[in-house]
């Protein structure tokens, strides 16, 4: 028996969202290294070398936290599609996620802020986690950063669900952990840029037709995970039964 499985660069696509959600992570982001920047000894914060370790190990943490997420989507979307041929279930995933990319086109764009309400989806889990992060402060070293970040890794956010939405869509657990990673890594280039990038991407976020163009990208990335067969990328994978 064939089955055919349809990869849309999903791994590419998930690296061109984090890239296009610089703005957001700025807003979400910036003010955690802010805290954490400013809990750190005069002797570390003055550091430069050090401070970009601490600083890097908290975003590797934080990528950590976002694949291991993708994983545990990954093992959920294959118990979800087991009354289902893999064909159907796979097919309906990518409705769902691309509903969710469109929710996030509109909002990135200006268009849909009521779509910021999806962040309440997690707030349970993080009310009950976010106190383990507060007890890392101040940081100390390099592995209270990478324990910091892998907390705050699981901030509510909705580009985060948008991510997780794309990951789902991807036929397995470590398929799934990998568009992840890939998200995390297009988000590291802002936040680590974070007091260099800052006053540029401010100045972007004002421009109306920016958050437009980033919007509108989100929307053509959900018409081709509706609509796969629209991806100049796709390639078919056949496994034999």
């Amino acid at each position: 028996m064939h089955v055919y499985l349809d990869f849309n660069a999903s791994y590419l696509a998930a690296f061109v969202m984090g890239l296009l959600s610089s703005l957001h992570c700025i807003g979400m982001c910036g003010s955690i290294i802010g805290t954490l920047t400013y809990s750190l000894k005069p002797e570390l914060r003055n550091d430069k070398r050090r401070l970009f370790e601490i600083v890097l190990n908290y975003n590797l943490g934080r990528i950590f936290s976002y694949a291991l997420a993708g994983a545990l989507v990954g093992a959920v979307q294959i118990f979800l599609s087991m009354p289902f041929s893999q064909g159907q279930a796979h097919r309906l995933l990518q409705i769902l996620s691309a509903a969710v990319m469109a929710g996030a086109g509109l909002y990135l764009g200006g268009w849909f802020p009521r779509f910021a309400y999806i962040e309440k989806m997690g707030s349970r889990f993080w009310k009950c986690i976010e106190p383990l992060g507060r007890r890392l402060i101040p940081v100390q070293n390099r592995t209270q950063a990478l324990l910091f970040g892998m907390v705050w890794g699981w901030l509510p956010c909705g580009l985060i669900y948008t991510a997780l939405a794309l990951a789902a869509t991807a036929q397995g657990i470590v398929h799934s952990a990998m568009t992840m990673l890939a998200f995390g890594l297009g988000t590291l280039p802002a936040v680590m840029g974070i007091g260099i990038m800052t006053s540029f991407l401010t100045r972007l976020s004002r421009l109306r037709q920016f958050k437009h163009a980033v919007g509108a990208l989100f929307i053509i990335f959900a018409l081709l995970a509706a609509f796969p067969w629209l991806n100049p990328m796709r390639v078919e994978h056949i496994m034999t039964y």
